[in-house]
């Protein structure tokens, strides 16, 4: 049972189940996909699960009393702030699913009908989803009043990302060649370039 009445907590788990569906439902449309090529390591599973440990560990804390020791008080207006962000990292982690359709693999990996997705979110982002993600570990902080629960996935996605992201950028650019970098070279990697 969902321990207090905190209005910030309950928005938090609301949006952590509408974004656990959307990663359901497109994990299940991309069952059965056949891979061409693999990029995955030890490392990277490690670093995956250390970050679903810091995205998890908020329903440790709605749930039981376990990290209240780690509790603090948070200013009204975080909760409305962290309301809009989560909002945003909901929005943005579906469009980006949406987008890249069967292309998406929580792995890193080519499929055998890879296609370079640069419609959508991807026209202005490579990697939306990874802002997705970070949009809402800045949420789950700015929403849940505990220094662990809060700022968890923050702190341990930030390794995954500065390995991930540059070994994923290599493996388009090995299979896309010049298209990819050109998509590079006009796109922002986690937020739109506003220059040119």
């Amino acid at each position: 049972m969902l321990k207090g009445h905190n209005t910030f907590e309950v928005i938090f788990l609301a949006g952590f189940i509408v974004g656990s569906v959307i990663r359901k439902i497109y994990t299940a449309r991309c069952r059965g996909v056949k891979t061409a090529k693999k990029y995955r390591s030890a490392l990277d599973i490690i670093l995956v699960g250390t970050a679903g440990v810091g995205m998890a560990m908020p329903l440790l804390y709605l749930f039981t009393p376990w990290l209240d020791f780690a509790n603090y008080a948070l200013p009204a207006w975080s909760g409305w702030v962290g309301t809009v962000v989560f909002a945003g990292a909901i929005f943005m982690l579906w469009r980006s699913h949406a987008d890249l359709s069967r292309n998406w693999s929580a792995t890193l990996r080519i499929t055998g009908r890879h296609s370079l997705v640069t419609s959508g979110v991807y026209r202005y982002i490579r990697h939306p989803m990874y802002t997705a993600h970070l949009l809402w570990a800045i949420a789950q902080g700015l929403l849940l009043s505990n220094w662990l629960a809060g700022w968890a996935f923050l702190v341990l996605s930030i390794p995954l990302y500065l390995i991930r992201i540059p070994k994923e950028e290599q493996m388009m650019l090995e299979h896309f060649g010049e298209e990819y970098r050109s998509y590079m070279s006009r796109t922002g990697r986690l937020i739109p370039r506003i220059w040119k």
